[in-house]
């Protein structure tokens, strides 16, 4: 499994190792210091032994490169804030397919329903559900309901 950190960060933790196995340190101290197995300690003693110090260069984060660049997930929001209804939707609420088809319109990029979710998240936006109401909803009268009616109905604690 992968250790955690940028590969930048973990090629200074590799340097690092070298730098103490260099200065005296044993195997077991290099470890115990960076936190890290015994084994891993081993396999860049001998990475530097066979290749040099490029062979603890960092490589690039492993998976699939994003179909949007950088410059079009900054793109995305002001795209979005224009509102739906902009894009020729009846109203003005946004769903993820709606979204995956305005990036499919304006990239030429298909994404799923899914992904367009994590995509938004990663760019820090929420899912937010319309409130539902009755369009005959007569706020005053509930007040006043609540006010007066309830008071007389509702149960009082028995003594």
């Amino acid at each position: 499994m992968r250790p955690q950190g940028s590969p930048e960060e973990l090629e200074r933790r590799r340097r690092r190792g070298i730098e103490l196995l260099k200065a005296g340190a044993s195997v077991t101290e290099v470890a115990r210091r960076l936190g890290c197995s015994h084994s891993s300690v081993i396999l860049w003693r001998e990475a530097v032994r066979r290749r040099g110090l490029t062979a603890l260069t960092a490589k690039p984060a492993p998976g699939r490169p994003p179909k949007l660049t950088a410059a079009q997930q900054r793109q995305l929001p002001r795209l979005l804030l224009r509102g739906a209804t902009t894009w020729d939707y009846e109203t003005d609420l946004w769903t993820t397919g709606r979204i995956a088809t305005v990036i499919h319109r304006t990239f030429g990029v298909r994404l799923h329903r899914a992904h367009v979710g994590r995509l938004l998240t990663a760019l820090g936006w929420s899912c937010q559900k319309p409130e539902r109401r009755a369009v005959e909803r007569d706020d005053a009268a509930i007040a006043r309901w609540k006010r007066y009616r309830w008071v007389a109905v509702k149960k009082t604690r028995s003594a």
